[in-house]
């Protein structure tokens, strides 16, 4: 699964994603946890465009927003086959950007925390799905959720899991709406990412508590900033 992640430096988004438009103003985020309002970035036929939306998808049908804390992740495998994710595969999708993330190792009874990044770019972007969901007073609430797949080469001793991280090239391609519908390309895209671009190292289970949102929650253990 995917259940932390981290945003070092929204100023890089316009340029990096090529941004239309004001881009929403978007603070660091160190610790990113579920429930948190992030920036996701849409193409709605016009360009990409920033969208701010609460991490934790809610369906359309849901009856209260709590449901949202279940639905973090959706698994690639099984996008096209569950009504949840079936319909906003097709027309709904995003990326959530991103500068690493983090994954929990066990060791017994104990859980060792890595933090996993792209060592030669400072943001990566997730594959995401998002809803519109409507509260009891008529309030419009946007939220997504990040696909994951299963583990490469470095993220397999570390989880069985790992977030659906878009190569640069297909990123366009993912949220472009001319592919709508056409989820069998789409799903060809939600593949383990190379992974000899890509670096782990354990950090302090100071990141194990949402509130612990700073910068040093990201360094190696051994005091070296590789982040």
């Amino acid at each position: 699964m995917c259940g932390r992640y981290t945003l070092k430096d929204p100023k890089l988004l316009k340029r990096r994603f090529s941004i239309h438009g004001k881009i929403p103003e978007i603070k660091p985020n160190y610790n990113t946890a579920p429930g948190q309002i992030m920036p996701v970035i849409v193409n709605h036929g016009e360009g990409n465009v920033i969208e701010m939306m609460r991490w934790g998808l809610i369906p359309v049908w849901a009856k209260d927003d709590k449901i949202g804390y279940k639905m973090i992740n959706a698994r690639a495998e099984t996008l096209d086959e569950k009504p949840t994710w079936k319909r906003p595969l097709k027309s709904q999708r995003c990326i959530i950007p991103a500068s690493g993330f983090y994954e929990w190792q066990k060791h017994g009874s104990t859980k060792q925390p890595f933090y996993i990044h792209l060592p030669d770019s400072e943001l990566m972007g997730f594959a995401g799905l998002f809803d519109t969901w409507h509260d009891p007073a008529g309030n419009e609430v946007r939220s997504y959720s990040i696909i994951t797949t299963t583990p490469n080469s470095l993220m397999k001793p570390i989880h069985d899991r790992m977030p659906a991280i878009l190569h640069q090239s297909a990123e366009d391609s993912w949220i472009d709406p001319a592919a709508d519908g056409n989820t069998g390309y789409l799903e060809s895209l939600l593949r383990p990412y190379t992974a000899k671009d890509m670096d782990a190292y354990e950090v302090s289970d100071e990141v194990n508590k949402p509130q612990n949102n700073r910068l040093d929650v990201m360094l190696e253990l051994s005091g070296k900033n590789d982040a």
